[in-house]
């Protein structure tokens, strides 16, 4: 074995390292150029070359968005034999949204004639017969789906392949591939050659290297590459119960905020998307309780900037790659250094300098403290934004639309209007009435609510008494959050999955159809037949007097029933009203009501 372990930034401009230098051909460099990349990541510095140039098996350690597809599509694309109806490379991937990355950044720099066939479960089976029968000679899979054609349907022939490729293989261990991976390699050429990729490197990948792979080089990026230099890195010391405001401060102060939001746990995942979706935010959510399609396409839809703001767990979002993210925000901590590093390394991409901003808590500071010492920075500790700021932010931006505005002359349809108004009184008054009435809430300072911000250090043990306030008690509804269910309504949509609705969507389409904003958002369940979303009393008596107007006979959304229900099968509505009260819950598909001591 040849351990190669690099220090090496190939950003660096001392080192003066381009994909030019690494063996690639013209045509290649040529697509590589075309999708404005210059410098190659380091992995990808050192990967390349011995790719080409090399006999011996590699092993890439290095971290989630570092390049690693890239250093092995690249040169694996340049050996394609293209004439050829024989696969030639198989690359296993531990999850379909990582499969579907991959196969998406091969096929970015292959030729036309080139195929690349997708397999993992979830998509349709004839779909992949016929892909296969086409003469693919990349697959991309999924170890399930794919010891599915090998073993149980026969429609899969790995025996010539060149290369076998285990892409983020310390993720597919961890969700026990284990056996899996092991039975696809007895149905691979001895002579192939093998490349393993992986953020870390347990035991478990040690064993499957000792037992498979002999000769290799071993390509480790150190540590202290894991965090990119263009990143800037800030934390706000706050209490529990005030995170989800000074949240809100932090986004509306930032322009343009494009960011991916992270939560520990899929419970805080609704939670926080449900809250930010009610204050108006473009936001959806990702986590594995949602299923793969919907995933799929709220992926599609942040990735276009369709939506500004991702909320979603770690296991949910660690493949997703944009490279014009301006913010990853840590909601939650994560639990280990190296997770906020994955977190984080999303943001300043493509040379960009962006912002990481993580929101800590008294209980969290000896995380905090873990993470600086292993990323061998301290992370700054700003200060919120006051009230003020936020208003007079939120005012210049007004203008600055408004500027925007203007040069666009097809905005301007209200000409005749506007100069009935003025006729009113004079011209300042009039447009300070109609910001009264239009911004009055966004411009008020008793929409907001005072925030305290935490002094506390690392040697601080954590458990905050003043942290203990439920979920949903902040904000501009006051104690209707606290006070459990009796503020809102759950509705019934006849609208659905299969019409191609999200939860955004959903309230979007709400307020197109009714003319009117809704404020007051709570949980939303889109089922694949139907719909549910908890609206406050106003705002639900408003939207079905209005629905009932269109469709008197039938309307489109009609209040839910309510029941004393045992069960809830789709899981709608939660709150808790303490620690040691009463909680509720709204249930299932036919949003009954139940009460649990």
């Amino acid at each position: 074995m040849t351990k190669i372990e690099k220090n090496i930034d190939a950003m660096d401009t001392n080192t003066k390292i381009k994909f030019s230098d690494l063996g690639l051909s013209d045509k290649m460099l040529a697509k590589i150029t075309a999708k404005g990349y210059e410098y190659p990541s380091a992995i990808q510095a050192w990967v390349i070359p011995l790719l080409l140039n090399g006999n011996k098996d590699i092993i890439g350690q290095a971290q989630t968005g570092t390049g690693k597809t890239a250093a092995f599509a690249l040169p694996v694309l340049e050996r394609i034999d293209a004439n050829s109806r024989d696969i030639q490379t198989l690359i296993l991937a531990p999850t379909r949204e990582l499969a579907i990355q991959v196969a998406e950044e091969i096929k970015s720099f292959a030729d036309a004639w080139i195929k690349v066939q997708l397999l993992y479960g979830g998509q349709n089976i004839r779909d992949e017969l016929s892909g296969l029968r086409s003469g693919p000679q990349i697959v991309v899979g999924t170890p399930g789906r794919v010891i599915d054609h090998l073993t149980k349907r026969k429609t899969l022939n790995i025996d010539k392949i060149k290369y076998f490729i285990l892409d983020e293989a310390d993720e597919m261990l961890n969700i026990g591939f284990k056996d899996e991976i092991e039975e696809i390699i007895e149905f691979t050429p001895k002579d192939k050659k093998v490349l393993l990729f992986s953020a870390t490197m347990p035991k478990s990948i040690k064993d499957i290297v000792n037992k498979y792979i002999k000769d290799h080089d071993l390509v480790s990026i150190e540590r202290n590459e894991l965090t990119n230099s263009n990143i800037e890195q800030k934390c706000y010391k706050v209490n529990e119960r005030d995170k989800f405001e000074a949240l809100c401060r932090v986004i509306e102060v930032e322009f343009d905020f494009y960011g991916i939001l992270f939560c520990r746990t899929k419970a805080d995942v609704d939670d926080v998307a449900a809250r930010l979706m009610s204050r108006g935010y473009k936001v959806e959510w990702i986590h594995w309780d949602i299923d793969q399609k919907q995933r799929e396409k709220t992926l599609s839809r942040f990735k276009n900037s369709a939506i500004k703001i991702l909320v979603a767990t770690d296991v949910a979002a660690r493949w997703i790659d944009v490279s014009n993210l301006t913010h990853v925000v840590n909601y939650t901590l994560p639990d280990n250094p190296e997770t906020y590093t994955h977190r984080i390394g999303r943001t300043g991409r493509a040379g960009n300098k962006w912002e990481a901003i993580s929101f800590v808590t008294r209980k969290d500071s000896r995380m905090l403290s873990w993470i600086e010492a292993t990323i061998k920075s301290k992370i700054k500790v700003e200060k919120l934004p006051e009230i003020f700021d936020v208003i007079e932010f939120k005012k210049k931006r007004l203008i600055d639309n408004t500027k925007e505005l203007l040069l666009n002359t097809d905005e301007l349809n209200y000409l005749d209007l506007a100069k009935d108004l003025l006729e009113l009184w004079d011209s300042a008054q009039v447009l300070a009435a109609i910001l009264k009435e239009g911004y009055w809430k966004e411009f008020s300072t008793t929409h907001y609510s005072e925030l305290k911000e935490e002094n506390f250090s690392s040697s601080d043990r954590g458990g905050d008494r003043n942290d203990r306030s439920p979920r949903w008690d902040r904000g501009d509804r006051g104690d209707r959050w606290f006070s459990g269910v009796e503020w809102q309504k759950r509705l019934f949509v006849a609208k659905w999955k299969l019409d191609g609705f999200s939860p955004w969507s959903l309230i979007q389409f709400i307020e197109k159809e009714t003319s009117s904003k809704l404020w007051d958002v709570g949980n939303i369940d889109i089922m694949r037949e139907f719909s549910f979303i908890n609206l406050a009393n106003d705002d639900a008596d408003f939207v079905l007097k209005k629905f009932k107007e269109f469709n008197p006979v039938k309307p489109l959304i009609v209040e839910s029933k309510r029941e004393w229900s045992g069960s809830s099968s789709s899981g709608g509505f939660a709150r808790k009203s303490s620690s040691r009260g009463s909680s509720y819950r709204w249930g299932g598909s036919r949003g009954g009501f139940k009460k649990r001591d």
